[in-house]
This record gives structure tokens, sequence and C-alpha cells, in this order.
């Protein structure tokens, strides 16, 4: 087994946390691999509990039925 040096020692160790960095940058900047995961947390949640996402489909529908009513009366007017 080889002993390294201090100053091998120390450019290894900035290589691993330069890697590291960049690891972290690539996660942050791939927006489909973000998306990927996003999806499977949401998909995983519908599985669980599918209630609460029932319960805001249904409500972002009454929403959306109250403001196409609203600019129908309104533009009748």
């Amino acid at each position: 087994m080889q002993q390294r040096t201090a100053p091998e020692q120390r450019v290894l160790a900035a290589r691993a946390e330069l890697a590291a960095t960049l690891d972290a940058i690539d996660d942050k900047l791939n927006v489909p691999k973000r998306a990927r995961a996003a999806t499977a947390r949401i998909r995983e949640s519908v599985r669980r509990n599918p209630a609460p996402w029932i319960a805001g489909v249904v409500g972002a529908g009454l929403v959306l039925a109250g403001a196409i009513a609203w600019t129908a009366v309104r533009r009748s007017r």
C-alpha cells in the first residue's frame, strides 16, 4: 500500500469535493431529471392518500367553473 504525501491527499480531497459540487449543480440544473423525480413523488403521494388530490381537483374545477360563469355574466351586461 502506497503512502500518499500531504499535498497528494489535499489534491485528492479537493477532487472529491469538486466532483461532489459538480454533481450537486447537475442535480439542481437538470430539469428533466427533477421533473421525473417530482412526478414520482406525486404519484407515490396519490397512491398512498388520494383524498387530498381528489379534493384539490374538485376544488380547482369549481373555481374554473365559477370563473367561467362570472365571465359569462359580466359579458352579458
